[in-house]
């Protein structure tokens, strides 16, 4: 696609700097943040291909945020192989996904989008307190997990940071807020990877990204301060609420084009 005669009006650049604000605070909190964003994107007219790889660009702003202010916390743990290999994933996943027909990817980001937000409806409370790892040599969780869920990252994105956050509690035994605080830097190195993928082989929307990524940095401060005082309980609901109504919306764009 030609980017340069793509332009969206001048009110959509204001209404996406706001939902940035909103993703990335919910993102660095509980994940999912790209639940938000990514159907924004679509919902505003932009082709689907070229939303995945903006959603990229403004998404590296907030995790880079959120990491930076988690890291003088200094609970993160055994990160170096989760970073090699939820990169390593998320670069083949978004070499793949360039590979499909735009036509196809949105149903594609519709069923991922709805997967997904079943999964946030009927995971199980987990996370209030540590407990027993399942999985006990750290280098095979991240091989396993940062390298599929770093594929999906690539690929797709909407709800890494949850299912991170998942993996973490689930495998390590980790508590909630210590899984949200490991788990950032990971997302932010499948972002990073990916948006450099997407600027190899395709485009960003510039402009777009940037004034997002400005939002992200706001809402993703915010949040991980949040995380560093409070376990965050209240979110989920918001989080719920949110991404029924964005996964609504891009329900309702695709039906509309039959």
């Amino acid at each position: 696609m030609d980017i340069a005669n793509f332009e969206l009006d001048s009110i959509y650049y204001f209404i996406l700097f706001f939902i940035a604000i909103l993703a990335a605070f919910i993102d660095s909190i509980v994940g999912g943040g790209g639940l938000i964003t990514l159907p924004a994107l679509i919902a505003s007219g932009v082709p689907a291909h070229l939303a995945l790889a903006t959603n990229k660009l403004q998404s590296v702003f907030g995790s880079f945020t959120a990491s930076a202010t988690y890291f003088k916390s200094r609970t993160m743990e055994h990160l170096a192989w989760g970073v090699f290999f939820t990169g390593l994933g998320a670069g083949f996943g978004a070499y793949t996904v360039l590979l499909i027909n735009d036509k196809h990817l949105r149903l594609i980001i519709l069923f991922f989008l709805t997967l997904t937000f079943l999964y946030t409806i009927l995971k199980p409370n987990l996370g209030k307190h540590k407990s027993e790892a399942k999985i006990k040599n750290i280098k095979i969780f991240h091989i396993l997990c940062g390298t599929s869920i770093g594929f999906y990252d690539g690929f797709l994105g909407p709800g890494t940071g949850s299912f991170l956050i998942f993996a973490c509690v689930l495998l390590l035994g980790y508590d909630m807020k210590n899984a949200s605080i490991n788990t950032k830097i990971l997302n932010f190195s499948s972002n990073i990877v990916s948006l450099g993928v997407f600027l190899w082989h395709y485009d960003v929307l510039w402009l777009v990204g940037i004034s997002m990524g400005l939002g992200q940095i706001i809402g993703a401060f915010l949040g991980a301060r949040l995380v560093l005082k409070t376990n965050a309980n209240f979110i989920k609901l918001l989080f719920v609420v949110v991404v029924a109504a964005t996964t609504t919306k891009v329900a309702y764009d695709y039906i509309k084009t039959f």
